[in-house]
């Protein structure tokens, strides 16, 4: 919860940061995982947060 919070103050939103423990022989799983956060990253859309604007000229 503590992370979570943290995410929030500093920007990020909690949905877009996934961890999850794969061994290298779980292929079917790694594979379940990335679809999984895809998914979750494409119904978050764009951030709405840390994101550069243009440069001003003067």
């Amino acid at each position: 919860m503590l992370f979570k919070n943290l995410l929030e103050h500093i920007g990020i939103e909690p949905g877009r940061l996934h961890f999850s423990w794969i061994s290298s022989a779980e292929a079917t799983k790694f594979v379940d995982v990335v679809n999984g956060v895809i998914q979750a990253v494409k119904e978050a859309g764009p951030a709405k947060y840390l994101i550069k604007g243009k440069a001003k000229v003067a």
